[in-house]
């Protein structure tokens, strides 16, 4: 490993599913090491919300391309701080003891020696100054309706793992996931960039923001054992295993429904019907969903004991590529024909 340039190496925390072996990633880099504790290979999620309030504001002719770059670096830049942050408040909880899921399926980056104090610090430092510097910026030009924007999304992403009552402990972890990555990201996002807000971004980012939705309670029904007998009360253990099985799969299902609605409401353009391409996935997932969780992973699994979270992740990686691609199909046509 210690072979491989440091670029690659930056590049792969951002690929793949989860990076197992604490041992191994102590001998990288202060960068690499920094990238693998912030869990990178799941920011995806949060630059494809960038994407998809970029297309639709390009789609009405309002895109600013400085003001994109700003959302796109803004998203991902909370993304890791809610990361890193989740897992300061969860190891300091208590919650992320050594018996816990969350210490099988990938490094933590307190407890399993990662990074120090020191990194930690600086690293943080680094985000919260790009995050500030950004925020500002959009204060100075669209006023303190962005900062209204910035603090509610950051502050429900802080506030799932951290506060006297986070909300992943009061069943409203999933629902705040809901509201940040579809709303708040792609609805708000889109105001910063076109410098208006638009109902119709608004129901354009139900879709991606259930997506994202399930994949947190996909990981929330994998730790329903655990988070239970802690008295972590994710929505899965409020409302039973069943029950959560039977809500991830229709939630599943209802992306591509709202998707359909969307088009025949003219909310976004017949392109937006390439979603199908990640049918056969989503399919799979609601396939997965249905049987009860595996005793026993399969042969080279990654990510034990994540079972349906990967299965929903994995899905909502594809659904969301190929939702963007509709949007820019769209925007193709109405470039060269409308």
């Amino acid at each position: 490993m210690t072979t491989i340039s440091r670029p690659k190496l930056w590049a792969g925390a951002f690929l793949g599913f989860y990076r197992p072996g604490s041992e191994e990633l102590r001998g990288l880099d202060a960068v690499s090491r920094f990238l693998y504790s912030a869990r990178s290979v799941i920011l995806v999620i949060s630059a494809q919300a960038a994407i998809i309030a970029g297309l639709l504001a390009l789609h009405d002719r309002r895109f600013h391309a400085l003001a994109f770059l700003g959302v796109l670096i803004g998203f991902v830049t909370a993304h890791m701080i809610s990361n890193l942050s989740n897992d300061y408040f969860g190891f300091r909880s208590g919650h992320d003891t050594p018996d816990s899921p969350r210490m099988r399926y990938t490094i933590h980056p307190f407890t399993g020696g990662v990074i120090d104090r020191r990194l930690f610090l600086t690293g943080m430092a680094v985000l919260v100054a790009i995050g500030t510097a950004i925020t500002a910026g959009f204060v100075a030009d669209q006023g303190w309706a962005a900062i209204g924007f910035a603090a509610a999304g950051l502050a429900l992403l802080v506030l799932y793992d951290a506060g006297p009552k986070p909300l992943k402990t009061i069943g409203l972890g999933e629902i705040a996931t809901l509201i940040v990555w579809g709303p708040l990201m792609i609805g708000g996002g889109y105001m910063m960039i076109a410098g208006t807000a638009s109902p119709g971004a608004f129901y354009a980012s139900l879709p991606y923001g259930l997506g994202v939705m399930t994949i947190l309670v996909g990981k929330h029904i994998d730790q329903m054992p655990f988070d239970g007998g802690r008295g972590i009360q994710t929505l899965p253990v409020l409302i039973g295993e069943t029950n959560a099985r039977l809500l991830l799969g229709a939630s599943l299902a209802a992306m591509y429904v709202i998707v359909a609605l969307l088009i025949l409401a003219g909310t976004v353009t017949p392109f937006a019907a390439l979603v199908v391409v990640s049918l056969p996935r989503g399919l799979k997932a609601i396939r997965i969903v249905r049987e009860p969780h595996p005793a026993e992973p399969p042969p080279g699994y990654v990510g034990w004991p994540l079972w349906y979270h990967r299965a929903c992740l994995v899905h909502n990686r594809l659904f969301g590529w190929t939702y963007i691609g509709g949007l820019a199909l769209g925007v193709v046509w109405q470039a060269v024909f409308g």
